[in-house]
């Protein structure tokens, strides 16, 4: 009896000892990237009421005071980017941490649903673009480029940790990177010439819903929260149960902005999905204690949703923009000549390389001061009529279209409201284009790309393509 006493509580002193270690959370790990030149949160736990130190290989250092439950937080300066290699210490004074190969530049967070999280591997039946040449070579990456993508994991409450771990790029790594965070971070590191890391926390399927806390969607009336409830809905489109597992835990993460691919899923809620877009992004952005960060976003591309001329994927696409209207320093990349024909059943089209360069053009022009860098396609600014056709004027069009005829994308109607395919031609002088049908003797409407299927072939000069319109609003 007294030998088993004994054991006992050796392995109690034991498990408190162990219990009493400094702990860090896995997004704050080997190989990560830290945003340079600003003060990055730093957190975790440690003996009750202790001091915590940390040190860090480019001179600065900082403190923190365990409260009562453990828990500490706090802030370390950075410097400027580089490929150096750097360290960072943390010490209780009894027990000490040490990260190690962690590099100084941007970083940014991405999140939304499968388009987000389709890896340069793809998906089975739905291949990315040249992703053999893109990880073949991804190896010269290797000393500027990091991503660490969250596990996917679900919670009935809000968690402190999550399964996740930076990695280098290499040809082994980035196979397993999500595709549009990849290209996104190849021409931010080539275009700033410092490391660029993402943190990829998504969910293939996931509506807006699901990466909002309780405390909001409480306030949501057709949102069901009771256990039962959540567990009768589909994993994927569940609410809450991946923020509170996935993102809560990396919320605190220091980033300079934030890139999003989601929508699919909330196709048919476009009269909420506006709204609730917004107050997500507020809400991120007072975890990262900037309420200007940067926000940027992908419309959800062409893709039938059950019948190719149906408007319930054009109506969601609208609440996008409407959300950006919404959102201070925003913005939003179009998608509408970037599918196939053949794509119409595939709501993950394969070239994922374009969707992140284009974001990366909005980082560079709206965070960086790139302002010659072109960020947005041709967007409408009025509409006029003129016998039995309509004149159609843009901004963003001053040097032009990408072509002059054969272009595809446009309806008109009457007055009656039926739409029917226009014909349509730049008339060059002014950056017009010129629409009219032989079934619309009067024309009074016009459309662009505004069905669930209808894809566009024009852009602006630097490539960008027109932003889908309606002049109805019916």
């Amino acid at each position: 009896m007294k030998i088993k006493l004994f054991l006992f509580i050796i392995i109690m002193i034991i498990s408190q000892n162990i219990n009493a270690q400094i702990a860090i959370p896995q997004v704050l790990g080997n190989d990560m990237v830290l945003q340079q030149n600003t003060n990055v949160s730093l957190w975790g736990k440690a003996p009750a009421e202790s001091t915590v130190k940390i040190t860090s290989s480019w001179g600065e250092t900082a403190t923190a005071t365990a409260d009562k439950n453990g828990q500490w937080q706090t802030k370390i300066k950075t410097p400027y980017g580089s490929y150096a290699p750097q360290e960072l210490t943390f010490s209780d004074g009894k027990s000490t941490t040490t990260l190690k190969n962690i590099l100084i530049g941007e970083v940014w967070f991405a999140s939304g649903q499968s388009n987000m999280e389709m890896p340069l591997n793809g998906f089975i039946g739905c291949p990315v673009k040249d992703a053999n040449y893109f990880i073949a070579t991804s190896n010269k990456y290797k000393k500027a480029i990091r991503i660490a993508t969250v596990e996917k994991t679900q919670s009935y409450t809000p968690q402190d940790d999550v399964n996740v771990s930076w990695k280098e790029c290499n040809a082994y790594n980035s196979a397993w990177f999500s595709a549009v965070a990849y290209h996104f971070a190849v021409l931010l590191t080539e275009a700033l010439d410092v490391p660029v890391g993402v943190l990829n926390c998504s969910w293939g399927g996931s509506k807006v819903e699901s990466w909002l806390p309780e405390k909001v969607l409480k306030g949501y009336s057709d949102v069901k929260l009771s256990t039962k409830e959540i567990e009768n809905t589909s994993e994927y489109l569940r609410p809450m149960v991946m923020f509170n597992a996935m993102l809560n835990p990396v919320k605190k993460y220091t980033t300079r902005g934030f890139i999003w691919y989601q929508g699919e899923s909330n196709v048919g809620m476009h009269t909420t999905y506006s709204a609730r877009l917004a107050k997500m992004v507020e809400l991120y952005r007072s975890y990262q204690e900037n309420e200007n960060i940067p926000f940027f976003e992908v419309e959800i591309a062409p893709y039938s949703y059950g019948d190719v001329n149906g408007l319930a994927g054009a109506y969601l696409r609208e609440a996008q923009h409407k959300a950006i209207s919404l959102i201070p320093n925003s913005g939003i990349v179009g998608t509408n000549d970037l599918v196939e024909p053949y794509e119409v059943e595939n709501i993950h089209p394969k070239d994922k390389t374009t969707v992140g360069q284009r974001l990366s053009y909005l980082a560079l022009n709206k965070t960086y001061g790139y302002q010659y860098i072109g960020c947005t396609g041709p967007v409408l600014r009025s509409i006029n009529t003129k016998e039995d056709k309509l004149i159609v004027s843009f901004s963003n069009a001053e040097d032009g279209f990408s072509r002059e005829k054969d272009i595809t994308g446009f309806e008109i109607a009457g007055a009656d409201g039926v739409f029917y395919p226009a014909e349509a031609y730049v008339f060059s002088e002014n950056q017009t284009i010129i629409l009219s049908s032989a079934k619309v003797a009067v024309p009074k409407y016009a459309r662009y790309c505004f069905r669930n299927f209808l894809l566009g072939n024009t852009t602006g000069s630097r490539g960008l393509p027109i932003v889908p319109f309606r002049t109805d609003n019916f």
